[in-house]
């Protein structure tokens, strides 16, 4: 009965590419526990505070969508670097550009609800 072998083959030739790919990972993570930290602290500092029900309401929501966001931006960047792994084995590179585009379109959106509840208050 002949054993399987899995061949590993020298990744040395592509070390810098592997590394750049995790500090890249790791960048999107420290993005994902601020965001989810600067929810909590709205949360923490603005609910029950403010004298407009309908302004408690949007931090509810700030506070709740930027968790949300947190945790969705460490499953796309995990999915983002395990896909820049395997395109830096096979020597291909596609550039991911969904990825950016949301991130964008929900910091946009979470801007503008902090500017609405920062207008309420005043």
């Amino acid at each position: 009965m002949e054993k399987t072998r899995v061949q590993h083959y020298n990744q040395l030739q592509y070390a810098q590419q592997h590394l750049a790919n995790e500090r890249t990972y790791l960048a999107w993570i420290r993005t994902a526990i601020a965001i989810i930290g600067i929810g909590l602290l709205t949360l923490h500092f603005f609910f029950g505070n403010l004298n407009y029900p309908f302004a408690n309401i949007l931090v509810l929501v700030i506070g709740i969508s930027t968790a949300v966001f947190g945790v969705a931006i460490t499953l796309i960047a995990t999915l983002s670097y395990l896909q820049k792994k395997k395109q830096i084995e096979s020597q291909i590179f596609y550039s991911s550009h969904i990825p950016m585009y949301f991130v964008s379109l929900m910091l946009t959106l979470t801007g503008v609800f902090a500017l609405f509840i920062s207008l309420l208050t005043l």
